[in-house]
């Protein structure tokens, strides 16, 4: 495919992303019950976390099985910030900008240390779980930042919700869902633009064939960790719209939502953006509704679902769809042609 035709492609997706967005905070305010509209904007982070992991690993080529760390440092920074500044608007920005400098950080010593793929895995998901073992050891009242007690095991239950900009008054639920219906809409047209701009080309090059591509010039260190910075600053702001949806808790860098993104990109499509959001909240509601029958451990089902995709449709949700599309395409076209030769 040209990048005149992965543009004009791009533009389609980014249109008819546009339009259910704008269906969706139409209709679901004023038609869904509240339980349900906050479920679904709980979905929604959970879908920009996906795509954080979507555009590192798809398109960048860079296995991160520490991903959840960036998504509770941007939940932890947005509830810290807004409790000590009484003011929601900075901390948003904290949400986003700590990830991504925790992140930069990191990166430089992963990529110009020239470690393997197998290493960076390892390193991410060991700083994840130091993470993960540090928020939970935080629960006395010496563990604060400021004001804000970083209470251990239990989070931080008195998160502020988010508020007009420099405003008093906190979000509803339909005005928060409508605002993580446009951080998901935006997310995607973030990811779907980039990719196809020369940065983003010079990405895929890299995940291709990253001695090819540092021969032909390009800095193969400096684009690694700048997409990687910047699935860390969507995975922040995925921790954001999280902690509006539930609360901040050390469950955000577990083991389990480290794996449960994993999974996401996987059954969705590597190489994808839609794919992973489909599998994301189709997953995320069967594994509620197994939730509620009891019948069976959700986890054991994910753990299924992944082999089954790895085993039988390695190539995901979204390439096997289009794979049979063209395919029933192409036998719609030659029907003709073979009536016409047996005639």
């Amino acid at each position: 495919m040209t990048i005149s035709a992965l543009s004009r492609s791009g533009g389609a997706h980014i249109a008819i992303a546009a339009i259910v967005t704008l269906a969706a905070i139409v209709i679901l305010p004023n038609a869904a019950p509240l339980y349900t509209l906050i479920n679904v904007t709980l979905y929604m982070s959970m879908g920009v976390f996906a795509l954080s992991l979507a555009l590192l690993w798809g398109y960048g080529g860079i296995l991160c099985f520490g991903q959840s760390a960036f998504f509770g440092l941007g939940a932890y920074a947005y509830a810290v910030a807004a409790i000590n500044f009484g003011d929601t608007t900075l901390a948003a920005a904290f949400a986003i900008v700590v990830p991504a400098l925790f992140a930069a950080g990191l990166g430089y010593f992963l990529f110009y240390g020239r470690l393997s793929d197998v290493y960076l895995g390892v390193i991410t998901l060991t700083v994840t779980l130091i993470l993960f073992k540090l928020i939970n050891s935080t629960g006395g009242d010496a563990w604060r930042i400021g004001s804000a007690r970083l209470g251990g095991f239990n989070g931080i239950p008195s998160t502020p919700l988010l508020t007009i900009p420099f405003a008093k008054t906190p979000l509803s639920p339909a005005q928060m869902f409508i605002f993580a219906s446009i951080a998901l809409f935006s997310t995607y047209a973030l990811c779907k633009g980039l990719i196809v701009t020369r940065f983003g080309r010079a990405v895929i090059a890299i995940r291709e064939n990253e001695m090819r591509a540092e021969l032909l010039g390009y800095n193969a260190k400096r684009l690694k960790l700048s997409v990687f910075v910047i699935s860390a600053g969507i995975a922040g702001l995925a921790g954001l719209l999280f902690a509006n949806a539930v609360f901040v808790s050390p469950t955000m860098f577990s083991l389990s939502m480290a794996a449960q993104v994993l999974i996401w990109v996987l059954v969705g499509g590597l190489g994808t953006l839609f794919g992973p959001v489909a599998a994301c909240f189709a997953l995320q509601m069967a594994t509620a509704a197994l939730g509620k029958l009891g019948l069976v451990d959700p986890n054991i089902v994910l753990g299924l679902v992944l082999i089954i995709f790895v085993v039988f449709v390695p190539g995901g949700i979204q390439p096997a769809l289009a794979a049979l599309l063209h395919k029933l395409r192409d036998i719609g076209t030659s029907k003709p042609v073979v009536e016409e030769v047996a005639r």
